[in-house]
């Protein structure tokens, strides 16, 4: 089943499948998504930003089809991954397949629009003689695009100028110019934390009200965290409160993360050695939380 036909598709896609949705020929739509149902469209490859596909019509050869975006330039790219590169969730969400709520906000701000208006705003041809745009060989296409964009939302950044490939690259290298370490981060933020409150006497011999009004003048990023213990929890837990259960979908870390990237036979055996090893980890873990081992 296509995802243009499940009710709670994801949000980018709802946003691009709007786009036929305010087109008023709906017999023309409705022929065009059994179009892109019933195995019509052979092939989309991507050159550049330009999507080319084949759709098989009533002659025997099939027609040849494109669409274009406008893309954006190298400049306004620049820009928006360096927006982008600021918060790391937005790297976070999209290698998980997802595309952030407000990414549309950060094209916005940086003066772009990522998805189009309307249909006048995708440049399309067809081979065919129908002289109507779009004619159903095109409505296949858009409907075909929306499940890859249901796949991997990076196709919609492909059709404004730039690969997965580049955006990851480009991102990296932006996160890689921060001048300062996490560690050398958090040590600046303890020192400013300290020379708001150096003047301060003890908490307990202080108005409350006070002392956050001092804490307030840091942003709210600026949290006291300390790397080396952060994960460190010294004090014992109420017993009543742990409760140990198996997953309730039944599947293991393998299986949630998906085919490896290997030739079969060694994913099968990198597969069965992970599984081992999981599966040992989880055992001593439980051990450890029942307080049956150190």
């Amino acid at each position: 089943m296509t995802n243009y036909q499940v009710d709670n598709r994801q949000w980018w896609v709802q946003r691009w499948l709007e786009l036929l949705d305010s087109y008023r020929f709906k017999k023309r739509l409705e022929r065009a998504r059994s179009y892109a149902r019933e195995g019509h469209v052979l092939s989309i490859e991507f050159e550049n930003a330009q999507v080319l596909a084949t759709v098989q019509g009533s002659e025997v050869e099939p027609y040849q089809v494109s669409l274009t975006l406008d893309p954006f330039s190298d400049e306004d790219w620049h820009y928006v991954i360096a927006t982008l590169a600021e918060k790391a969730i937005y790297s976070a969400q999209l290698l998980a397949g997802q595309m952030p709520e407000s990414i549309e906000k950060v094209f916005i701000k940086n003066g772009l629009n990522l998805f189009p208006f309307n249909l006048s705003d995708i440049r399309s041809r067809c081979s065919c003689p129908d002289k109507a745009n779009p004619c159903k060989h095109i409505g296949a296409i858009y409907y075909q695009l929306a499940d890859r964009f249901s796949e991997d939302p990076f196709v919609i950044f492909q059709l404004r100028g730039r690969t997965k490939s580049q955006i990851l690259a480009e991102l990296r290298q932006f996160r890689s110019q921060s001048t300062l370490s996490p560690i050398e981060e958090t040590k600046n933020i303890e020192e400013r934390i300290r020379a708001i409150t150096s003047d301060l006497p003890p908490l307990e011999n202080t108005n409350q009200s006070t002392k956050k009004d001092k804490l307030s003048k840091l942003s709210k990023d600026e949290i006291l965290i300390k790397i080396e213990t952060f994960w460190q929890y010294d004090e014992p837990l109420d017993s009543s409160l742990i409760v140990i259960t198996l997953p309730t979908n039944q599947k293991d870390i393998l299986e949630l993360l998906g085919t490896l990237p290997l030739p079969y036979e060694e994913a099968q055996e990198v597969k069965q050695s992970l599984q081992q090893i999981y599966q040992t980890v989880s055992q001593k873990a439980l051990m450890v939380a029942l307080g049956q081992e150190d």
